[in-house]
C-alpha cells in the first residue's frame, strides 16, 4: 500500500473500535471526494459486522476500480502522415515542462518520431528548460524568441513537424491561469493558429495535474477546461506519495481520464495509465 493507506490501515488495525467519522475524514483527505468517501462508507456499513482495515483497503479499491475509465491506448501516428498534435497544459510547478519532454521519450521509444514545441513564452525558464531536456534525450525542440507569441511558435513547430513528416507534435503551453479570460484567449488562438495548417488540429489535449495538490487540481481541470476542450490527464507527482485520488475525482465530476502517470524524477518514470497498477500504486 502507498504511504497515505499504509498509515490509515495501520490506525484502523491498532484501534478496537472503529471510529466512523475518523474514516470518512481520512478518506475525504485522501482527495477522493466526498461522494466516494459516501459511498465507501455506506458499503462498510451494509457489512453489517465489525470491520477490518482490510475490509477498508479492499472496499476501497473495489470502488475506484468499478469508477475508474479503462486502460489508455497508446496514441498512433496519423495515416495521411500528418503530425498527431499533442497540446500539455497546466499552472507552473506540476511537472508540466518535464512531462511534455517524458512523453516525447515514451513516444520516441515505441518507434515514433517527435518535435516539441517550447510554446510556454511567458516563463522563459520553461523554454530553457524544455531545450535541455531535448538536448539530453535527443528530441528536437523549436523555440521562438524571448516572450514570443506561444501560437507561432506552435505553427512554426508544426511547420517543421510537416516538413520532417514527424509522428507527433508535442506542445508544451498555457502555463499559468491568471484569469479565464486571458487563458481562454491565448489558448482559443493557439488552436485556430494550429488548424490553419491542419483543421483536424490539436488532436489530444492533456492536463498536467500535481497528484499530491487535492482540491487545487479539480479546480485547476475546471478552469482548463472551459478555456480548452480537455481529452485527459496526466497525473504527476504518484512516486509514493499515497495519493493520486483526485484523479478519480476529476474523472467522476469532469469526464476527464487519467492517460498517462508520472512515477519519478528520472525521464523513463513515465506511463500510459492501467487501471490495476494504479489503484494499486494509490493503496
Amino acid at each position: 500500500m502507498a504511504g497515505f493507506f499504509n498509515s490509515l490501515f495501520n490506525k484502523i488495525s491498532n484501534r478496537a473500535e472503529i471510529d466512523w467519522d475518523d474514516i470518512e475524514a481520512d478518506l475525504i483527505a485522501s482527495d477522493l471526494g466526498i461522494h466516494l468517501t459516501t459511498r465507501i462508507i455506506e458499503e462498510l456499513r451494509d457489512l453489517g459486522r465489525e470491520i477490518s482495515a482490510d475490509d477498508v483497503v479492499e472496499t476501497t479499491r473495489r470502488q475506484l476500480l468499478d469508477r475508474l475509465p479503462d486502460d489508455t491506448l497508446a496514441p498512433e501516428p496519423r495515416r495521411d502522415r500528418l503530425p498527431f498534435v499533442i497540446l500539455v497544459v497546466g499552472v507552473n510547478g506540476t511537472g508540466k515542462t518535464t512531462s511534455s519532454a517524458k512523453l516525447g521519450l515514451w513516444l520516441r521509444e515505441r518507434g515514433r518520431s517527435v518535435v516539441l514545441a517550447a510554446a510556454d513564452t511567458f516563463r522563459a525558464a520553461a523554454v530553457e528548460q524544455l531545450q535541455r531536456w531535448g538536448e539530453r534525450l535527443d528530441l528536437p525542440v523549436i523555440a521562438g524568441n524571448p516572450n514570443a507569441d506561444p501560437s507561432s511558435v506552435c505553427y512554426h513547430a508544426q511547420q517543421k513537424a510537416i516538413a520532417s513528416k514527424a509522428d507527433f507534435l508535442i506542445c508544451d503551453t498555457a502555463g499559468r491561469l491568471h484569469t479565464r479570460h486571458n487563458l481562454m484567449e491565448e489558448l482559443g488562438k493557439i488552436r485556430r493558429t494550429l488548424a490553419k495548417q491542419d483543421p483536424s488540429a490539436p488532436h489530444l489535449t492533456l492536463l498536467v495535474v500535481d497528484a499530491t495538490t487535492g482540491s487545487n487540481a479539480l479546480q485547476q481541470a475546471k478552469e482548463f477546461h472551459k478555456a480548452s476542450p480537455l481529452d485527459g490527464l496526466i497525473v504527476t507527482k504518484l512516486d509514493g506519495s499515497g495519493k493520486g485520488g483526485i484523479a478519480v475525482t476529476i474523472y467522476e465530476q469532469l469526464g476527464i481520464a487519467p492517460l498517462f502517470l508520472g512515477t519519478g524524477e528520472e525521464p523513463e518514470a513515465f506511463t500510459i495509465f492501467r487501471k490495476q497498477p494504479f489503484v494499486a500504486e494509490i493503496l
